[in-house]
């Protein structure tokens, strides 16, 4: 731009934020949203966020302490409170018998609010088993939730869509079905929109949080009560070995087993694959996470002013945990996944359990759960568990 040609709106903008943000006044100023959208002055809400209370930085040297702490602030952020007394009241139907295991449909009340339903797989064999909390992603797929992961014996009109998310995803696999072969209990229940529970819209996802926040709640706090809560009622059944639950998840589900991990004790070990990241890394422009929408899912207002966001997983060490993510994932920048797999790396290290966390990512693959990267998963949870 020449020296002489009137400042464009992009220029005066930027002016405005930093002379606001210097508590100056700007005449006739805009409110400037900007790239993607994105507040103009986001690099400095983003230079404001210091992650004091991450394992570290904070003044709180013990472990034990410093796990009660944190989890204690990620509670309180969820805005949802702890459902500890409320009975689960399971119900069982559907049974049905396969070569590998019984498949039921199982219904419980993970909060005070509903019933949901789930799919609960058992091996054929004398118990107790291990288990896993398999939980299902976002994807913008509404009509199925738990099916994309276990094939539904029970309803014929979801299969088409079931294996078509399996196949695009999953190399065509259904993950808890093949876990299940594997000796694993497995159990997949409908987050709120999903499945059984909806189908949400995608433009809907704003307006649910909104009204969630209006009520004084939260759409992503009372997933991950349920989530937690579910972990729960898997180690209480009898058929399942209560020292051998993981939980287990590919992209929004993956973030829901780490967040699991960290929240719940009866974890013994989680599987993550294709969602971890630093925040301040994912927070840049052409992110998918600035449209809005499906971040509502995983979104617990303030927090950030606390931890990051493998600080909240590091509440699991030193349990054993695993993180899987795609070189070409454009989900996550590269650059956002090494943070983050530094900063858990050095949590467990501090642990002297550096053995128990492994990070992987896979150059040539983007945001899918392979069959290759399911056996690593459950070989991986074969030794750990």
């Amino acid at each position: 731009m020449d020296a002489h040609d009137p400042p464009g709106r992009r220029t005066f903008v930027v002016g405005a934020g930093a002379a606001l943000l210097g508590g100056g006044a700007v005449s006739g100023a805009e409110a400037a949203v900007v790239d993607g959208p994105l507040p103009d002055f986001h690099p400095a809400l983003k230079d404001a966020l210091t992650f004091p209370l991450a394992w570290g930085r904070s003044p709180i040297r013990d472990h034990r302490a410093w796990r009660r702490a944190a989890r204690a602030t990620v509670e309180e952020h969820l805005l949802v409170e702890r459902q500890d007394g409320t009975p689960y009241a399971p119900e069982f139907t559907g049974r049905s018998r396969t070569r590998d295991c019984t498949r039921e449909l199982v219904t419980v009340s993970l909060t005070r609010y509903e019933r949901v339903r789930g799919a609960l797989l058992t091996p054929h064999g004398r118990g107790p088993f291990p288990a896993v909390l398999l939980l299902h992603d976002h994807g913008a797929r509404f009509d199925i939730g738990k099916e994309k992961l276990v094939r539904p014996w029970y309803d014929d009109t979801r299969l088409a869509s079931a294996q078509a998310w399996a196949d695009r995803y999953f190399s065509g696999r259904f993950v808890g079905d093949e876990l299940a072969r594997r000796g694993y209990v497995v159990l997949c229940l409908d987050a709120l929109g999903w499945g059984d529970r909806g189908p949400l819209a995608y433009e809907q996802q704003q307006a649910l949080a909104a009204n969630f926040y209006n009520l004084g709640s939260s759409f992503a706090g009372l997933m991950a009560r349920e989530d937690q809560r579910a972990a729960a009622f898997l180690a209480g059944l009898d058929r399942v070995d209560a020292r051998r639950v993981a939980a287990v998840g590919f992209s929004m589900g993956a973030y829901r087993a780490w967040q699991t991990a960290a929240l719940s004790d009866q974890v013994a070990a989680a599987a993550s694959v294709c969602w971890m990241t630093g925040l301040k890394e994912m927070m840049v422009p052409g992110n998918n996470t600035l449209r809005g929408q499906s971040a509502y899912c995983m979104l617990h207002p303030g927090l950030a002013r606390h931890l990051d966001i493998p600080d909240v997983a590091s509440i699991a060490a030193p349990r054993p945990m695993l993180f899987f993510d795609g070189g070409r994932d454009t989900l996550f920048p590269a650059e956002g996944v090494r943070a983050a797999y530094d900063k858990l790396r050095a949590v467990w290290r501090s642990h002297h359990a550096e053995e128990r966390i492994r990070t992987k990512t896979w150059p040539e693959l983007g945001h899918v759960f392979t069959d290759q990267m399911q056996d690593e998963v459950v070989n991986w949870l074969d030794d750990v568990l």
